[in-house]
């Protein structure tokens, strides 16, 4: 279903302007005419996770092994007609765990959220966009962290880095992923995992504390 809302929503306007984006650039139209695919039979984890800890593709794998997901989880384009943009729009999905990777945004609700609203930011894509109403799901802690450091990050770096849509993720495997962040102007948000950890070790310490209070005037 949101796959599907998201071809409905894309057409006709916003992937012709993704493709023309592409179009667009040297490496854009390369990626156009080769038409690579990002899969486990394309995608050698194996290679991966051999490459230097400080590559792009080992980031890639590392992201890919620690939330539990592979190439595989991105559904076909059925719903566009135009054999291209039908293309321009699998791109985008077999993409979408490299933005993961290079921003280090795991595949939690508050993760998945942050990183719809910097692609939406990058591409326009209104799926990515809608997506941003999921954050109404959030517990309050959650949903003003969102608001507050997430989706200022979010846009910022979205508005300000170049087209994602153009990089070619194969040729860059073996790149240092610092320097991919710089080249592309993509800024790391905190670390979302490390957050959560450290407020539940909080939480967990205040309420210890408050225990042993009581066990004391007890």
């Amino acid at each position: 279903l949101i796959a599907t809302l998201g071809e409905t929503t894309a057409t006709p306007y916003f992937i012709y302007r993704l493709r023309d984006t592409m179009l667009s650039s040297p490496t854009g139209r390369r990626i156009l005419r080769d038409r690579p695919r990002i899969t486990s039979q394309t995608m050698s984890l194996l290679y991966l996770r051999k490459l230097p800890e400080s590559s792009v593709g080992r980031t890639y794998a590392s992201w890919l092994d620690r939330e539990g997901v592979t190439p595989d989880t991105r559904d076909s384009v059925k719903y566009i007609d135009d054999e291209e943009c039908a293309y321009v729009m699998q791109r985008y999905r077999e993409c979408h765990d490299f933005y993961h990777a290079l921003t280090g945004l795991p595949v939690m609700v508050e993760g998945e959220v942050a990183l719809k609203a910097f692609e939406f930011a990058n591409t326009l894509l209104p799926m990515a966009g809608l997506s941003m109403f999921a954050a109404t799901r959030l517990k309050p802690a959650e949903r003003k962290r969102f608001w507050h450091i997430y989706l200022p990050w979010a846009f910022h770096s979205g508005l300000w880095c170049k087209d994602i849509i153009n990089v070619y993720w194969e040729e860059e495997l073996e790149r240092d992923v610092d320097d991919m962040r710089i080249e592309l102007g993509i800024e790391k948000p905190p670390d979302l995992r490390w957050t959560r950890k450290q407020l539940a070790f909080q939480r967990k310490s205040s309420r210890e504390n408050s225990d042993h209070t009581g066990a004391f005037y007890a």
